[in-house]
This record gives C-alpha cells, structure tokens and sequence, in this order.
C-alpha cells in the first residue's frame, strides 16, 4: 500500500504508566498508522498490546488513570485535547467479549443506540440501522435480542453498533477469542470485507496469528515487555526468529516446513497459506513426509467413563443432546469440538451431575452414575469451568486451593502438603501467598485447575483449558496436562482451538446439532470437509501445505505431523 503522508495515528516517543503499577506498561512507544491500513498488532500476554488499545480508544487516560509521556496523535489532535466521546466518534472498538457491548433489548436497537444519544430523527435513524445491518448480513435478526443470536452474529452486530456512526477507524480486540473455528474465519472475512469495501483504518489485537492471516494485513506489529520488537510484514515476519522468541506460536505449515529442513524466506510468500509458493520447496516436503514413521496405536486401555444412549433436553421440547455413545479409557487425552451450542458443555455437565439425562447412562467402571451426587462424582470427576472467575470464590491463593480438602474434613498437615506439590506441578509455587486479586486470567485459570488436581481425580474435564492464553501459557498448560495425563489421569477438553487438539489429542469426539458426527483422530476430523463443515471447524493448514507439495494423501501428512512433534519435539 502507498501510505499518504499524514498519518492517522501517530505515537511519539509515547510512554504510559498506570498509577497503580511500579513501573511503564508502554516504553517509548513510536508508530506511524497510515489512513486505510490493516494492521495486526501481537504479542503474549501482559506484553502491552491491550493498554496501546485502551490509549487508542480513550479508555486510557479517562478511565484508566495513569502517567503519560511524549505524544499520540488521531486526526492531528493530541488525544489528551479530545475526550471519550469525540474519540468514540473516530474510533469504534469491538470488544473481546461482544456480551459485554450490548445495551439493546434487540439487534435494531443496540445497532441505534449511537443515535439515539444524538437525538437523530426516527426516520433517519431506521434508514441507517437496515443500510448498516444489511453491510454486515444481519438484517433478518434485527427483531431479536443480541442474547438469542450465535457467536458470530453477536460479533456482527456489535460491529455494526460502531460501524453506524462512520468512524475512521475500527479497533478490535481480540475478536476471535469467544469464537469456533469456521465463525472465526467468516469474522477475519468480515473484517477484510469492511476495509475493502468501506477504506476503514483496521486494527487487530489478537494473538491467533494464524487465524488472522486467512486474510491479507499491511503490517503486523509485536509488542513485547511494553516495546515494540517488530513492525513488518507478514511474510518477513514469519520467516523471522521474532514469533518463537516472543513466545507467539507460528503458522502450522511454516513449522511443517521447518521440521522438513526447508529455510522459510520472505520469497517464499509464507505470510499467508494462500500465498505460499512451495514450487522450490516440495521434494523437501515429500522426502520428510516419507521419512515420518507412523506411531503405533496404544493397545486400547479399559473403558473408564462410558456413555451410552445419553439424551437430554433443558425444556422437554427442545432436545440438545441426542443418543450420544462414546467411551473415555483410562490414561487418555481426548478433544470434544463443535459449534457453540452443539452441546459440549451440556455433556459435561451431565457427567458431572449438574443435570439429568433424560436417556440413557453415564457409566464409571462399569457402574451408573444416575444415583449418584454432584459431590460423590467430584471424588473421581474434576470440572474446570471456562471463566476462572466463575470458580473461585477465597482471597488467597492456598485458601482457593485448599477448599475442597478442608471441605472434605482432610487433615491440615496433609493439605498443606498436597496443596504445596500442585502449586509446583501448576507453577504457582511463587504466588503461595499471593491474593488472587493480584494475578493475571491465565493464572487465575491455572489456580482453579490446582483446586481440582488437589482432589485426585481419576477423570478431568476441562471447558476451554487456553481460551485467552497466549502460546508460552498454552504450552505450560499444555505441557502440565500432558504430565498428569501421563500420571494416569484420563483428560477430556472440550475446545475450539483446532491447534491444541491437533497436537496434544490423539482422539476427537465430534458434536453437531447435539448429535455425535464423528469419534476419530484429530487429523482424519480437520481434513474430512463433511465433518468440518457441520460441526463450524476449519480445515488445517497442513491439509492445504500437502496439497500444494502434491502429497496425495493429505491426512496421512497432517498425522505424519502429529507424530513427528510427539516423538521428536515435545
């Protein structure tokens, strides 16, 4: 893109300190962004990407107070000169959570809500709500309330919320983190739609690099320990070492190419999988794909939890799950994936006897749970729920993790050693007697997974374990599954994240509409288009990496993949 000459947003020499914290979380922060530009800004968590947001949005200085220094510039306008609601008319943020940006009763009204704070005429303001609701394909929901709609026309429609006032430019914070897979991809395609069509200045803060590269960007931005490390493109960028030493996970084709020996380069077009040219590249490919040895099956354990012909319905009429069989063996990791509402969490929760089946059986070794209670499964069943925050209920740290020993009449001696060693295995040991006030969401969520581990559970199930992680926390809640996996504890994990159930499942149980579709490996369900299609997943990179390499057999490659990581890597 040829960038005019004056920027639309300009940080100069710009650092910021909130009043509660020691030291900057913003160091001497310089960035030019252009009128019209896509930029991606990545990098881990507590890496600073979410306050340079807040500065954007106004969100910093006027509700977030803290220390400024040097200069940011929108429009030309020092943006310590405007206030919230001038920025609100240049800059429309989409957040993370699309829940928390509803006011509405209705679409149509959250959409019109803007205009109705400026008192614009009725007749205007229907007009401009079906012109903006048809631009991003949510006219047919207008009468609904935000609360009844999917992840994705939620997400839609606090877009068009901004999108009503014409801003300059459109702020999205981490807009793929509530989303599954396929409701992702059309969010990324939304998004390129509206700086195609409409010249907008796009800026995304998101660490799935991958996902965000279904579609072009200008530059990518990596922020780490409140610096900008890198500001590049994204072929340049992922032929580069500053996504692993960032702790930001690359694109899976660009590891699959490194694993082949092949030495990625801007050249290569590597930035996005859809403009990768692997022309020089592909006997490279095929000679490693035939040099992976297949890892022989585990011979299969005995059936720990079985569930057979399980149906259930929240209303009597409606049914959300429908004659469901599969079986979990002991030792196992295996995934649970599929749209939002397919299901998933309600499984769970039948497992762990916050509701009834209406038919069929959950069997433990061979005995029915029916008559069983919440608290007598808990002494072999573990939930962790998605949102740490709706877990803990203790101000410190041991006291949280201590509560169901001492719940349970377990001796203090006891609990303060076994609430010492999951602290270890958790890597929590530092914040012992930290308040829980005082940690960041990836810790809190490893803090309510220690609750659980606590207890000795023969099976635990986990809703979302990374949702919101960035990739060294991923990995260290990855990393620490495996270990207690490898313990003999059976591990379910109910995900969206295609990535983590490539890598760490052997096994995937596949939902769609509250029936069970498929009950396979991970690497037969990401390159199967039936399954993917029904249940909102998305094909897997290495499908299409093998494709272009002219490997035939493209899912024996994604599982050459998979085992070579397991053998070789991890």
């Amino acid at each position: 893109m040829e960038k005019q000459q004056t920027p639309i947003i300009d940080f100069d020499h710009f650092t910021f300190q909130y009043y509660s914290q020691a030291e900057p979380t913003l160091y001497d922060i310089n960035l030019k962004i252009y009128p019209g530009e896509k930029i991606l800004i990545v990098g881990p968590s507590g890496s600073g990407k979410s306050t340079l947001g807040h500065c954007l949005n106004g969100l910093i200085p006027f509700y977030y107070k803290g220390n400024i220094e040097g200069s940011l510039k929108i429009n030309g306008v020092e943006t310590r000169e405007l206030d919230i609601f001038h920025l609100s008319k240049i800059i429309g943020t989409v957040l993370q959570d699309s829940d928390g940006q509803f006011v509405g009763l209705t679409v149509g009204e959250d959409i019109a809500f803007a205009m109705e704070n400026d008192c614009v005429p009725h007749a205007e303001m229907h007009a401009r709500v079906d012109r903006v609701a048809e631009m991003v394909d949510i006219a047919h929901v207008k009468g609904l309330s935000p609360y009844e709609l999917s992840g994705g026309q939620k997400q839609r429609t606090s877009l068009a919320g901004v999108l009503i006032d014409d801003v300059d430019i459109l702020l999205f914070d981490e807009p793929l983190a509530n989303l599954d897979p396929a409701t992702g991809k059309t969010a990324i395609e939304i998004i390129d739609d509206i700086h195609k069509n409409l010249g907008k200045t796009i800026i995304i803060i998101e660490h799935r690099l991958e996902d965000v590269l279904h579609r072009e960007v200008d530059r990518v931005i990596m922020i780490n320990d409140g610096r900008i490390i890198a500001d590049m493109n994204a072929d340049e960028l992922v032929s580069s070492d500053v996504l692993k030493s960032n702790g930001i996970r690359e694109p899976l084709y660009v590891t699959a190419l490194k694993y082949a020996g092949v030495s990625v380069t801007p050249g290569m077009k590597p930035g996005h999988i859809w403009s990768l040219d692997t022309s020089g590249v592909n006997e490279a490919l095929q000679r490693w794909n035939r040099s992976v040895e297949t890892l022989p099956p585990a011979p299969p354990a005995p059936a720990l939890l079985t569930v057979d012909h399980l149906s259930f319905s929240y209303d009597g009429v409606h049914p959300t799950l429908m004659d469901i069989n599969f079986e979990i063996r002991e030792g196992e990791m295996v995934s649970i994936v599929g749209k939002n509402g397919a299901g998933k969490s309600t499984l769970a929760k039948l497992m762990c006897g916050f509701e009834k089946e209406d038919q069929g059986a959950i069997l433990y070794k061979g005995e029915n749970l029916r008559g069983r209670s919440i608290k007598e499964r808990a002494e072999f069943i573990g939930f962790v729920m998605q949102n740490p925050n709706q877990m803990i209920s203790k101000n410190l740290i041991f006291d949280e993790i201590a509560l169901g020993l001492r719940l349970r009449g377990v001796r203090e001696e006891e609990i303060q050693a076994r609430v010492e060693k999951v602290l270890r295995v958790c890597g929590l040991s530092p914040f012992i007697e930290w308040p829980i006030s005082a940690l960041s969401y990836g810790q809190k969520k490893r803090v309510t997974i220690a609750s659980i581990l606590v207890l000795d559970p023969q099976v635990l199930i986990l809703d979302e374990p990374t949702a919101g992680q960035d990739y060294r926390h991923y990995s260290e809640i990855m990393e620490f599954l495996r270990e207690i996996n490898q313990m003999g504890i059976s591990v379910i994990l109910i995900t969206h994240d295609m990535h983590l159930m490539l890598e760490h499942t052997s096994r995937a149980i596949v939902l769609s509409e509250g029936c069970l579709i498929a009950d396979t490996q991970a690497s037969v369900v990401l390159t199967d288009p039936v399954t993917i299609e029904a249940a909102n997943l998305k094909e897997t990179s290495l499908y299409h990496l093998a494709h272009l390499a002219g490997i035939p057999d493209g899912t024996q490659f994604v599982q050459h993949f998979i085992d070579y990581e397991r053998v070789s890597v991890l």
